[in-house]
């Protein structure tokens, strides 16, 4: 039987206030998040860094054990893309993830990331990915 995480573990009020009071957060499901904010093309890749090194943070858990984190993170931007469809922007930052997963380092989405058939990153074919005839 699988334990339910501790609030205090999840990424959730982690994410809320790297993004601030203007921005969505979310659970996707299982270990996925999303969240929706505006960040500015000059300051973009700095919040990125600084959010990758907030999500590596290891976590103290009650009992004083200390648990690594790791995180891989995916994001894509209307600017670059030339859309705001959010269910667009969410494949690509689900494809730029999956590209850029144990790198350990934020992957902007590119439009070849946009190409990619893909929710969550989880791409067409592969094996349990099928549900009614389109990639899951």
């Amino acid at each position: 039987m699988r334990r339910a995480m501790p609030y205090s573990l999840l990424p959730v009020p982690r994410l809320t206030a790297w993004a601030g009071p203007r921005a969505a957060v979310g659970r996707l499901g299982g270990d996925e998040f999303a969240m929706v904010l505006d960040l500015p093309p000059g300051r973009r890749w700095l919040r990125l860094e600084q959010l990758v090194r907030m999500l590596h943070t290891p976590v103290v858990l009650d009992d004083g054990r200390t648990v690594d984190v790791a995180a891989s993170v995916g994001a894509a931007a209307p600017d670059v893309l030339g859309t705001r469809d959010l269910a667009a922007l969410q494949r690509a930052a689900g494809a730029a993830l999956y590209d850029g997963k144990h790198s350990g380092r934020a992957v902007l989405a590119t439009a070849e990331q946009a190409a990619v058939p893909s929710i969550n990153g989880r791409r067409a074919g592969r094996p349990g990915t099928a549900v009614w005839g389109r990639a899951a």
